[in-house]
């Protein structure tokens, strides 16, 4: 995998960056789809493509080894040509999903046993064993397995889950170093700085990440109940120790709000459910603010969703039409609405990379911040 830095304007610390991988171009900073078992809730590989201009999304290791599990999917030639997707994929490392499972997981010096959510069965996820799995789904962009803490640890707990984390780093590392893809493309492994809210935890840990060298480096540990200032000011602790010259991806965030607000402290590369989940129950975002479709103000609404939108939805079908399938609990209103969410999200950071390489970003964000967050 190859990053290439290709603007900084002054007045913030945003980046327009190129990253490149044998299933193609990325153009940061960019936002990534989470198709979570291999797909985007209620969206088609073509309108990722065509209409949601998705340039990467992700996969999660977690669900992908229980179902349909890593025979199917090395029989199959690996993820890309399991589920038609030829753009570059980003595998987490199912860490999280484990770690939500707070009833059902242990955590020991080795890694995490857990059970199953489909039928109870007991699993042990260690880094080795995390990287064979990204091997054999054939991610481009493989994530390290971590610790996630919630963001209201105390400073004792935050302290052990970060040596539980860089130590289970340092072995997914050398294992990742002394493995082979299995497809015949590159994998990059991208280590996550953790630390909870604590900044000598969030810059020993930086420190300790960028020290290994990797293609690439991510912030993990945010957006888990801190509160966002706080959040902001983790982003820019990390950030002044990560180096220039490698993407740095915020996993999990989140409006469109604080992905503005992320770009501007540097980072290059977001993920998070909210466009598909709010979408799915009713919740657009648009350049002019937030819609809920179920609010009775739309029901003879005849304008279309987004008349100046970015995506094919948005001109197609009318506010009023819209707000009658949710009402009717219609399929299509689920579609419609997180076609129309990702479009917007991949609109968005698409604005912010213009306006990074022609050097006004600032006063672009302080606007578009004040637009987005409006409610209509």
């Amino acid at each position: 995998m190859d990053y290439q830095l290709i603007a900084t304007p002054e007045g913030t610390n945003a980046r327009a960056g190129l990253i490149t991988t044998d299933h193609g171009q990325i153009e940061t900073p960019i936002f990534m789809p989470v198709g979570t078992v291999g797909a985007v809730k209620a969206v088609h590989m073509t309108e990722l493509r065509e209409d949601i201009k998705a340039q990467i999304i992700l996969g999660n290791t977690y669900h992908l080894y229980l179902r349909p599990g890593m025979d199917i999917i090395e029989r199959a030639g690996g993820l890309h040509k399991f589920n038609g997707w030829d753009r570059p994929i980003l595998t987490d490392s199912g860490g999280f999903q484990v770690f939500s499972l707070a009833e059902n997981r242990k955590l020991t010096d080795e890694g995490v046993t857990f059970r199953s959510h489909i039928d109870g069965s007991k699993h042990l996820f260690t880094p080795e064993k995390v990287v064979d799995i990204e091997r054999t789904i054939g991610s481009d962009i493989m994530m390290a397995l971590d610790e996630c803490p919630p963001g209201t640890s105390d400073y004792s707990y935050a302290r052990k889950s970060l040596t539980l984390t860089h130590n289970w780093l340092a072995r997914g590392w050398k294992h990742f170093k002394n493995t082979q893809p299995h497809y015949g493309h590159s994998q990059a492994y991208f280590p996550i700085v953790q630390g909870c809210v604590y900044k000598d935890l969030r810059q020993e840990s930086s420190k300790f990440v960028a020290d290994l060298g990797a293609d690439g480096n991510a912030i993990g540990g945010l957006a888990v109940g801190e509160p966002t200032e706080v959040m902001y000011e983790m982003i820019e602790v990390v950030n002044d120790i990560l180096p220039q010259d490698r993407p740095r991806y915020l996993m999990g965030v989140g409006t469109p709000a604080n992905i503005l607000e992320a770009i501007d402290r540097g980072v290059d590369m977001m993920d998070c459910v909210m466009p598909t989940r709010n979408g799915r129950n009713g919740m657009l975002f648009t350049r002019h603010g937030i819609m809920n479709m179920r609010n009775k103000k739309w029901a003879d609404d005849f304008i279309p969703l987004q008349e100046d939108g970015p995506s094919v939805v948005d001109h197609i079908y009318s506010k009023a039409y819209v707000r009658h399938l949710f009402i009717a609990q219609e399929i299509l209103a689920m579609q419609i609405a997180s076609i129309h969410n990702l479009a917007f999200y991949l609109w968005l950071v698409g604005e912010a990379r213009k306006h990074i390489i022609e050097g006004d970003f600032p006063a672009w964000k302080r606007k578009m911040l004040h637009d987005v967050q409006q409610r209509l």
